[in-house]
């Protein structure tokens, strides 16, 4: 038994990596991105696009996020001593030494001193630029936090306090953006501002269910579709009114009422000359993660990419599809594959260490000793593209009967860990942690179940 389960967890990663193979910032930009008579031309499975150099007396490269410098890597390759200047902002262990770029180094998922460092460095590129500007901004995940210009009244504490609470109560993405965009001088729309009349092309490579260019990084080019009103709404929501600094509560009820400027809207002049294009997305790393699969011999589907909801939840969906796989063989024959991809919540109510694949592959482990009938042979393997999940080490973990009785024979109760929140030191007390180190790109997360 232990070697079938070896078998499928070496399975589990050769499908993970095909996947991280194919959104390498390195590589899509190579792919997508080249000189032609002249001309740089773009072109992805989504968009294309085509600038004539002799337009430009300078070209500037801005890169914010995780994949932010391994992109930056391919622009160099492609654009050389075309490269008049620029700035790239990495989370602190993702740096990649460039050329032609220097790269600073920030805090993530909560910004710090050097995140507002880096944010006034990358307003101040855009105080000379004029027409004959061409500014490649390089954005992916992480960008909201690596790059933070607090607001006028507001303080970096502020920022940091808002944030922490809307991560920790279960806000969406979306959610949390839309706060952080109205909170901030650089996002939602605002650095277009700061690099306008400059020709703005932002390369995106998407951490976002839905790619919704707006709230990737929070939109730092794109116009921002979501008001003050929106803000106080969420705050609300999720009940963290009166936990909230004082100045951050008063900013936003003073921009509901109209006495601060809004973020930059669709049709504002800031966006005359911007392009926004999707490079790289969780759908690509599924399809790629398939075809691996199927090349292992497993009958393969891509369930979704579009994964949400609390982390317990959605463990308890996949436990159900696999069992379905085990006692009828639908909607999969056996050996089946069923690859999923998104972006999951944690409710943290205990006091433990831990991350959202972390939370659901425990989540998932607990529910299979509630019930193993037709589960004893699956294996769930959950993980994040960047190789963090939440404050560990850790990318994820995985799941399967053997791990359960391995925890079993240490006496580690898995129940008691999940109620505390403490998907982590369980894992890391039984061997299921996944590690992979910054893989220094960044596209949502993926869930494998193998059924053998």
């Amino acid at each position: 038994m232990l070697g079938n389960w070896n078998k499928l967890l070496d399975d589990a990663n050769t499908i993970f990596g095909a996947a991280l193979e194919r959104v390498d910032p390195f590589a899509m930009i190579f792919r997508c991105m080249w000189i032609e008579a002249g001309e740089l031309v773009i072109r992805t499975e989504y968009d294309q696009a085509g600038f004539d150099l002799g337009g430009y007396d300078r070209i500037v490269v801005a890169g914010m996020g995780k994949a932010a410098a391994r992109m930056a890597l391919g622009v160099e390759r492609v654009l050389g001593d075309r490269i008049t200047g620029g700035l790239v902002v990495v989370k602190e262990g993702c740096a990649q030494k460039l050329s032609r770029l220097p790269v600073i180094e920030a805090a993530h998922p909560l910004p710090d001193s050097r995140s507002v460092r880096a944010a006034a460095a990358l307003l101040a590129l855009g105080r000379g630029f004029d027409e004959r500007t061409l500014a490649l901004v390089l954005i992916s995940g992480g960008g909201s936090a690596l790059v933070c210009a607090p607001a006028k009244g507001l303080s970096l504490e502020d920022k940091i306090v808002t944030t922490g609470l809307l991560l920790s109560c279960g806000a969406t993405i979306q959610e949390v953006n839309c706060v952080r965009k109205h909170l901030s001088a650089v996002k939602g729309g605002r650095l277009a501002e700061a690099f306008a009349p400059a020709t703005v092309v932002s390369l995106i490579l998407s951490d976002v269910i839905g790619d919704d260019l707006d709230v990737i990084a929070s939109g730092p080019a794109v116009p921002d579709p979501t008001t003050f009103a929106d803000c106080l709404k969420v705050v609300r929501r999720y009940q963290i009114e009166d936990r909230i600094p004082e100045a951050v509560l008063n900013f936003l009820l003073s921009g509901a009422a109209g006495k601060a400027r809004e973020t930059p809207k669709p049709g504002d002049p800031a966006f005359k000359r911007c392009r926004n294009i999707l490079i790289g997305t969780n759908r690509q790393a599924l399809a790629a993660g398939r075809a691996r699969a199927e090349e292992l011999g497993y009958a393969a589907m891509v369930l979704t990419s579009r994964l949400t909801g609390e982390a317990r939840q959605t463990a308890l969906t996949i436990l159900g599809n696999g069992k379905d796989i085990a006692a009828s063989g639908f909607p999969l024959a056996r050996p089946a594959c069923v690859l999923m991809g998104g972006e999951t919540t944690v409710t943290v109510k205990g006091k433990g260490k831990g991350g959202r694949n972390q939370e659901m592959a425990l989540a998932f482990l607990t529910a299979l000793a509630r019930s193993p009938k037709n589960g004893e042979g699956l294996f769930f393997f959950t993980a994040s593209t960047d190789g963090t999940d939440g404050p560990t080490d850790a990318a994820g973990a995985f799941a399967s009967s053997e791990l359960l009785s391995r925890a079993a024979l240490a006496g580690l109760d898995a129940e008691s860990f999940l109620s505390n929140n403490d998907s982590y030191n369980f894992f890391d007390a039984c061997g299921g942690l996944v590690r992979t180190g910054p893989t220094n790109t960044n596209v949502c997360d993926i869930q494998i179940l193998l059924v053998p």
